[in-house]
């Protein structure tokens, strides 16, 4: 029996990244968590308390030298498998140039290699 094995076709490659996050929600409630990958429009948060789909929230990413603030809102979401932690897909919404910057800078370094095409299609 031939078993296809699946692949994610993405159209904004991620990369690992490894920086602290900070969401504030609309009704003040703050939550850390931890980047593991981050893309063009979107990145991936663990965290041990679960944000429901759709819920729009300010991010605020932290890689130790350099600071990123922007609106972002989640994706998709899922349990650790039992062991307290929850990984939720985020997509960055109302970028501006500086937001651009910051976040392009990082994927160049993690890249190795500038990306001409960083920021033109959607976060998947």
């Amino acid at each position: 029996m031939v078993v296809d094995t699946y692949k994610a076709k993405r159209t904004n490659p991620r990369f690992s990244f490894f920086a602290d996050a900070e969401l504030s929600l609309r009704d003040g409630t703050g939550v850390r968590g931890q980047i593991a990958e981050l893309s063009s429009r979107g990145c991936y948060i663990d965290t041990l308390e679960p944000i429901p789909v759709r819920t729009k929230l300010r991010l605020r990413i932290c890689d130790g030298m350099t600071t990123c603030e922007l609106h972002g809102k989640v994706l998709y979401m899922h349990s650790g498998g039992g062991f307290g932690i929850f990984g939720m897909g985020v997509l960055f919404e109302e970028m501006g140039p500086e937001q651009h910057s910051t976040i392009d800078a990082w994927l160049r370094k993690l890249g190795g290699r500038p990306r001409k095409d960083l920021g033109k299609t959607s976060f998947s």
